[in-house]
C-alpha cells in the first residue's frame, strides 16, 4: 500500500516514517512497515481519540479545561473545580472529577515534579542473577533464602543495596522460561524463587526431605535446568499446599482479598494454563477472553477453583519471602522492571486489547548488533492504553515498586518511543512508535514517590537527545557504564548509575582474556573485532594494566577506576567479582548460548571468604585497596 493512500497520518498516530540510527545515519522507513503498524493500530482515522479516562498534570501546573463540576481528593474530601473557577494546588494522587451536568467523569493524576532523590551520600551495591546465586542449600537455583544471605553478606561489605535481575513471573508449566526479560506476568512473581524448606509445614515432612535431597544434586551442575528444579519444587509445593489448605490460614485469606481482581485475573490464567497449556490463543474460545463465557464456570469449579488458590498461594508465598530478605539489614532492594511481556502470557491474555499482538519489540541494528534484534515482546499500543486509562502501565509499576527502595527500569526510552518490527520481519524494516511520554514519566514519578523508591534510567543504546534532558528533570538517574562512555569513571555525573557492564554485555574477564571473543567466533556470530579491540584497549589504558598484568589485579584495579566516579550510585556485578569470563546472556542468541542459565561458578559460602570481591568492595567503600 502506497504511504500516500493511507487514511491516517502517521505522524498523529505516532509512527516515524524514518529514524536515525546510533550511528547518525538516516534511514527511511518502508511503506509495507507503515501500512502494518497503522493496519495494527486500528488507525482507521487521521488521528486517534483524543478523549482519555485519565489525565496527568504536574503538581504546581494547572487543571486542564473542565466543565463546572467538582473533584473528589483521592485522601477524602472535594473541591468546587472547572468552568472559570482556580483551584489551589492539590494534594498529590488520583482525584476523580465529575461535571455538573453529570455528563463528563474523568481522572486526574497529580504528579510530583520529580522522583525521590537518592541518598546525599554516594552508596553503591552488588547486582546479582538471583537464579544464579547458589548456596550448598539451594534447590539448584538461586532463591529467596539466597537473597536473604546474599543480603546479608552485602551489607556487611559495605553496600547499600543489591540491584536484582527481574523476578517477574513465567507461564506456568514444566519448562519455566528461563530469560527474566521475557516474564508471562511482569505483575507477579517467580515462584522458582520459593525457599521450599521456608515454607509453613516443610520443617520435618520426610517427603520435602527427600525431595530436597535431590534437588541440592543439581548444585553440582554448572548449568541451571529450571525444568528439573521445578519438578522437584513444584512437586514439594503441591504437597505442601494439600497440607495448608487442611488449616485455614487468615493472613493468606486476607492477602487475597488485598490483592483483589488483578491476582483473581492472573490466578485465572495460570489455572487454566494448568488445564490448557500456553499460549492462551490455542485454549477454547470461551477462554480466550479475561471476560470470556466459560470463565466463570471455570473458576467457579471444584478443579479451577483450586488452582487458582494454589497459585494465588505461591504468590503469598513469594512476597512474603521476598520482603523478609531485607529485614533488619538496612539494605534495600533495586528492583528491575523488564521492557515487555511474552504476547503468549498472563498480561496479554489479561489486557490484550492493548497490546499490539501482532508486532514485536526490538532495536535497530547497531555496532554491537548488526542484524538489529527481535526481543519478541508485543508493545502495548500507545492509544489504547491511554484510552483504558494506563491501567496496564499503572499495575505493573505498582508491583514491581512493592518491595523495591529503588527502581532500575529497563529500556527507559521505551516511555517515549518502542522500536516496533511487524512479526516475522526483520528488525531492519521495523520503525519507531512514539507514545506519550509525558503521561508515561509523570505517572512514574508519583508511583515512584508513593512508593519511596528512586529510580534509574537504563538509557544504554539509540537515545535521543531530549529523552535524557526529560529524565534528568524529573530525577530519573541516568546510566554510565565502562564499556559505553568516552571519559574515564572521574568524569561522568553525579546523577547516574555507574557501572562496569550489564548482563547482556562481556565481563572484565571475558574482555580481558578474550574469552568473550573467542566465544562469539565458537558459536558462530559476526564479531565486531574493532569494537572488541576497543574495549581491551580501554581496560589497559583506564586501569594501567600491561598485556601481561593478572586477571584479578586488572579486575581490581577495574573497580578503582569506577570508585572514582562520582555517581549517586556505583554498582558492581557478582560475575566479575568471581572472575567469570562467560556473560549471563549473548543477545542474538538462542540455542547457541546457555542464555539465563549459568550458575556462578562459586557458592555463597565461598564467595564470602572471595578476596577478589572483598578488594572491588573496599575500593567501593572508599577504603583503598
Amino acid at each position: 500500500m502506497n504511504r500516500m493512500t493511507l487514511p491516517a497520518n502517521p505522524d498523529a498516530w505516532g509512527l516515524c516514517q524514518g529514524y536515525w540510527d546510533v550511528s547518525g545515519h538516516w534511514h527511511d522507513v518502508p511503506g509495507e512497515t507503515t501500512a502494518s503498524v497503522l493496519a495494527s493500530m486500528g488507525a482507521d482515522a487521521p488521528a486517534p481519540p483524543f478523549a482519555a479516562p485519565l489525565i496527568t498534570v504536574d503538581e504546581d501546573g494547572p487543571l486542564p479545561a473542565l466543565p463546572e463540576g467538582k473533584l473528589d481528593l483521592e485522601g477524602g474530601g472535594s473541591v468546587a473545580a472547572g468552568g472559570s473557577r482556580e483551584v489551589g494546588r492539590l494534594p498529590l494522587g488520583y482525584h476523580r472529577f465529575q461535571s455538573a451536568d453529570g455528563v463528563q467523569s474523568l481522572s486526574i493524576a497529580v504528579c510530583p515534579s520529580r522522583c525521590p532523590a537518592p541518598p546525599p551520600a554516594r552508596s553503591w551495591g552488588w547486582a546479582v542473577q538471583l537464579y544464579s546465586a547458589r548456596s550448598n542449600a539451594s534447590w539448584g537455583i538461586g532463591d529467596f533464602a539466597d537473597l536473604r544471605r546474599l543480603v546479608h553478606w552485602a551489607g556487611g561489605s559495605g553496600a547499600s543495596f543489591v540491584l536484582l535481575n527481574p523476578l517477574h513471573a513465567p507461564a506456568p508449566g514444566p519448562v519455566p522460561e528461563p530469560s527474566p526479560y521475557f516474564p508471562s506476568s511482569r505483575c507477579f512473581i517467580n515462584p522458582l524463587y520459593i525457599n521450599v524448606e521456608d515454607v509453613p509445614g516443610a520443617a520435618g515432612d520426610a517427603g520435602t526431605s527427600d525431595l530436597g535431597q535431590k534437588a541440592r544434586a543439581l548444585n553440582n551442575e554448572r548449568l541451571i535446568d529450571r525444568a528439573r528444579v521445578w519438578a522437584l519444587k513444584s512437586e514439594a509445593l503441591e504437597r505442601l499446599f494439600m497440607c495448608f489448605e487442611e488449616n485455614e490460614d487468615p493472613r493468606f485469606e486476607a492477602y487475597l482479598q488485598r490483592a483483589g481482581a488483578i491476582l483473581d485475573n492472573y490466578t485465572s490464567f495460570c489455572a487454566l494454563a494448568d488445564v490448557h497449556g500456553v499460549p492462551w490463543q490455542h485454549w477454547p474460545e470461551q477462554l480466550r477472553r479475561p471476560d470470556g463465557p466459560g470463565l466463570a464456570a471455570f473458576a467457579s469449579s471444584e478443579e479451577g477453583r483450586a488452582r487458582k488458590r494454589y497459585h494465588g498461594w505461591l504468590q503469598w508465598l513469594c512476597e512474603a519471602q521476598l520482603g523478609a530478605a531485607t529485614e533488619g539489614t538496612g539494605v534495600r532492594l533495586m528492583c528491575d522492571l523488564a521492557v515487555g511481556a511474552d504476547g503468549c502470557g498472563a498480561d496479554a491474555w489479561l489486557w490484550q486489547d492493548v497490546f499490539a499482538l501482532d508486532m514485536r519489540v526490538g532495536a535497530p541494528p547497531d555496532d554491537f548488533n548488526p542484524a538489529g534484534q527481535d526481543w519478541g515482546l508485543p508493545p502495548w499500543d500507545p492509544w489504547r492504553l491511554r484510552a483504558v486509562g494506563y491501567e496496564p502501565y499503572l499495575e505493573t509499576l505498582r508491583a514491581v515498586l512493592r518491595p523495591a527502595g529503588a527502581l532500575r527500569v529497563d529500556h527507559v526510552m521505551g516511555l517515549f518511543r518502542l522500536f516496533w518490527v511487524p512479526l516475522g520481519e526483520e528488525p531492519s524494516v521495523g520503525t519507531y512508535v512514539r507514545y506519550p511520554w509525558e503521561d508515561m514519566v509523570r505517572l512514574l514519578r508519583l508511583e515512584a514517590v508513593r512508593a519511596g523508591a528512586c529510580v534509574v534510567g537504563e538509557d544504554l543504546g539509540t537515545v535521543e537527545d531530549y529523552v535524557r534532558e526529560v529524565l534528568a528533570g524529573s530525577g530519573v538517574m541516568s546510566y554510565k557504564l565502562f564499556w559505553f562512555e568516552p571519559q574515564p569513571p572521574r568524569e561522568w555525573p553525579a546523577q547516574a548509575l555507574g557501572a562496569v557492564t550489564t548482563h547482556d554485555l562481556p565481563t572484565v574477564a571475558g574482555v580481558w582474556t578474550g574469552a568473550d571473543v573467542a566465544a562469539q567466533r565458537r558459536i558462530g556470530m559476526a564479531v565486531n573485532e574493532e569494537s572488541s579491540a576497543a574495549l581491551r584497549s580501554r581496560l589497559s589504558e583506564w586501569t594501567g594494566s600491561g598485556d601481561d598484568r593478572p586477571l584479578d589485579e586488572v579486575i581490581s584495579a577495574t573497580y578503582e577506576a569506577l570508585s572514582e566516579a562520582p555517581c549517586s550510585f556505583l554498582v558492581a556485578g557478582l560475575e566479575d567479582a568471581l572472575a567469570v569470563e562467560e556473560r549471563p546472556n549473548m543477545p542474538g542468541t538462542i540455542a547457541q548460548w546457555p542464555n539465563w542459565c549459568l550458575s556462578l561458578p562459586l557458592p555463597l559460602e565461598e564467595l564470602e571468604q572471595n578476596q577478589l570481591a572483598a578488594a572491588i568492595a573496599r575500593h567501593l567503600s572508599g577504603a583503598g585497596g
